[in-house]
Order: structure tokens, then sequence, then C-alpha cells
């Protein structure tokens, strides 16, 4: 999932390059939302521990029940923060060593070829998981599954209770929560990329061991709390020295990426992405200035339209005055997109193009007029090869998890790859059909 978060979202923490959009962060939203389609929209500004929260839109799509800074949105990948959080508090309290291999603590590890994963490789994500042990950053979902039933073996509770027990309660996070498969009627609902528009998707079904890497609820508000006490200085339910270890590289192997924390050493920001099917969200922090930003969006990105990296980045750079590059790049996305989208139009108007002038086509002959046959049929193959197979590698997901986050992508690459294979055979079959009969 980690590539097509990075298409989704195609930037953020990284395009800010630019100059600072010159207006409020309020006046920016109502320019730059109508352009990425997002239903609704939260986020909060954290300085010096003061919190600065606004929201806009729909928590779904004319429902008219309206987005607030009190609102949750599922966080996705933010989730591992809290994770991190937690392991670390155990780390506190003498119950885990942070270079301690897992297999210490998990019988399933002991005699394992991951006997040695130590607990730091897994909240960096030098695991080995899909690399070579501790020697390779490569972002997995499965590191930190693995932290979560470390905690409640160590703990004796289960991820969910801890988290909400040590986590939620004692900072005061009133709207955060785990979700319990159960319909929420004031939570955002995700609304993922449907032809230049967007259409909502059912509330996910909780996923317990999946939890601990993206199953948190939370709102703009708590997540300002949250923020602002990675950042405060001070021991409360973690120390200043653990917080501050959290925010830098892990390792010589994780120079961009702390425990829980994404890091970006040129502006001293520690931040991270969350996607899952319909919403995107970002938090990003630069504890030097003590200030943060969180943004949250129930409009998955799309591919070229109704994308969202203008929109987060822009609030981004307003909130912490880093500078800012409008994302010139969407211009050619589009052009993709449509090219794609208009690819089996033009194959169908070539099959019936064939059929009804079969003559002109019956009358190719010798070796040229049958490569000119054959070679279209290989050509769409590949065609056909690279739409549904290597372009979802792109996004570094199968063709399936494309449909779940991009439904309107993935039907285009289906369709490019099937009605250009049949333009092919069509020909073919007429061609030869034809010749048989006189």
């Amino acid at each position: 999932m980690r590539n097509l978060l990075v298409l989704v979202l195609w930037g953020f923490a990284t395009a800010l390059q630019a100059s600072v959009p010159s207006q409020s962060i309020d006046e920016f939203v109502d320019a730059e939302m109508p352009k990425s389609g997002t239903p609704g929209l939260a986020y909060a500004v954290v300085e010096n521990g003061a919190i600065v929260a606004g929201a806009r839109g729909e928590i779904l799509i004319g429902s008219g029940q309206q987005v607030t800074p009190d609102t949750p949105f599922q966080i996705g990948s933010i989730t591992k923060s809290f994770t991190a959080m937690a392991v670390m508090q155990l780390v506190e309290g003498g119950k885990i060593d942070l270079d301690g291999e897992i297999s210490q603590y998990l019988d399933a590890f002991v005699s394992s070829p991951g006997s040695a994963i130590t607990i730091r490789q897994l909240l960096s994500h030098t695991s080995g998981y899909s690399t070579l042990p501790g020697s390779v950053f490569d972002y997995s979902n499965a590191n930190y599954q693995v932290l979560g039933a470390l905690i409640e073996t160590v703990s004796g509770d289960s991820y969910a209770r801890y988290i909400e027990a040590n986590v939620f309660k004692p900072i005061g996070l009133a709207h955060s929560f785990f979700g319990d498969g159960a319909s929420h009627d004031n939570v955002a609902i995700g609304h993922v990329p449907w032809f230049t528009t967007k259409r909502p998707v059912k509330e996910s079904k909780r996923q317990r061991y999946n939890e601990p890497a993206g199953g948190i609820y939370a709102s703009a508000n708590d997540l300002a709390l949250y923020l602002a006490l990675m950042m405060n200085g001070t021991d409360d339910v973690l120390s200043a020295k653990s917080k501050s270890e959290m925010m830098r590289p892990a390792s010589d192997a994780s120079p961009y990426y702390g425990l829980g924390w994404s890091i970006d050493p040129a502006n001293g920001s520690a931040y991270h992405t969350g996607t899952i099917p319909g919403v995107d969200s970002f938090a990003s922090m630069v504890p030097a200035q003590h200030k943060a930003v969180l943004v949250f969006a129930n409009g998955g990105g799309g591919m070229g339209f109704g994308e969202n990296v203008d929109l987060f980045n822009g609030i981004a750079a307003i909130a912490l005055g880093q500078d800012y590059a409008s994302d010139q790049g969407h211009w050619g996305r589009k052009g993709m997109y449509l090219s794609l989208a208009l690819a089996p139009l033009f194959f169908v108007i070539g099959m019936i193009t064939v059929v009804f002038n079969a003559s002109g086509l019956r009358a190719k002959s010798g070796a040229f007029g049958a490569f000119s046959l054959w070679f279209p049929l290989l050509m769409t193959i590949a065609l056909a090869y690279t739409a549904i197979q290597l372009i979802p590698k792109l996004f570094g997901v199968t063709l399936q998890t494309l449909y779940v986050y991009q439904p309107d992508l993935a039907l285009i690459l289906v369709a490019t790859g099937i009605t250009g294979v049949l333009w092919a055979v069509v020909r073919l079959w007429v061609y030869y059909g034809g010749s048989r009969r006189r």
C-alpha cells in the first residue's frame, strides 16, 4: 500500500517548495476544496500548545450533516504512532527492551526465521518484512500488526483497550475510538473517486489484526491534542525523552523514519500520512518550533481529477510557515486518465468499423498483410498486461486492491485491456471468416 499512498496523496510533506499562499487557511480551503471534490474536510493547527481547528462540508455527500472539528475520521496509518507510543510506554515500564528480540516476547517467533528481529526494527520498518532484516527500510503494516500482538502479550489486555486506557483517556481524546463494525451517525463516511466525482463507501468491517496499523478513528480536535502532547517537552503519558526519540531517525537503516513517525530532515518535521478507502489524512509536527498541523478529507484522492495534494499541502504550508509549490503534474495525470478512459471507446468504434468495412480488411494479402493482421493482437495483449498487471504494480498493489481505493481507474484499466484484445480478435475473425466464405 505504500506506493498507492504516495501516488494518491502525491507528495504530502515533500512538495512544500515555492511560495506560501498569502491567504488564511479558511480562504485557501474555500478556494481549493471544490477542486479536490472531497465532500468534507477538517483541520487543526497547533502552535505552542494552542489549538485552532476548522471544518467544511458534509460527513456524507448530500446528507446535509456538517463536518465539525469533533467529527471522527478514520486516520489510517497515523494509528501507527499511537502503537509506537504504547510500545514506548511499556519500554519505560521495564516490560519491553527496545533492542530486544521479538522472540523474547512472542512464542510464535521462537525458532522462526524472524526470531532475531528487534522491537526497534519493527517500529522503524526495518524488520526484514519484504527486505533484508535491519538493513533496508520497507514500510509494511505487518510490522505494526506484530507490535499489536506484542502489546497484548506484555500488557495482558487487548490492543484497543490498552490504547483507550493508557493513551485516549489520559490525554482526553473524547472523540477517538476503534471501529466496532457498526454504523455511526456522526462519523465521516469515506468517498472514493468515481469518474471525476466521488461516491460513498460502506464503513469497513472491523479487522482486529490490523488495528495497530490503521484502526483508529479520531477527530481533528483530538488529534491536535495528541500532537500538542508530543511536542510539549514534558513527562506525562510518556517521557519527553521517549517522545523525542520517536521523532528522530531510528537507525542508519531508517534515516527517514523514527518510531511510528516519518522524518523530514530538510525542515525538521515528523509526519505521517494515512489512507483508507475514501479517506485521506495527514499530520505533521515541527517540534523545534512547537507547531503542528493535521488535515482530514473524507474524499480519497483520484488520478488527475479530484486529487487532494494541493489542498493538503497548501494548508500545511500556511500552518507551518513553509514554502509551497502547487503540483503541476496533475495535468499530465489528467491526460493519462482521459487517454485510458477513452481507449475502450476507440476500440469499440474500431470493432464496429471493421465489421462494416470488412472488404477493406479482407483485401490484405502477403507477408505484410499477415503482419498487419497479427501484430495488433500481440500489441493489445501487451497493452492488456500493462493495464491489468503493470500499472497497478506502480501503485504497489494488485488490481483488486486498486479497485477498493480507486474503482474508476481499476475499471478503466480492465476495460482498456479487454476491449483492446477484442478489437484485435474481431479483426482476425472478420478476415479469416470472410476468407473461408469466398
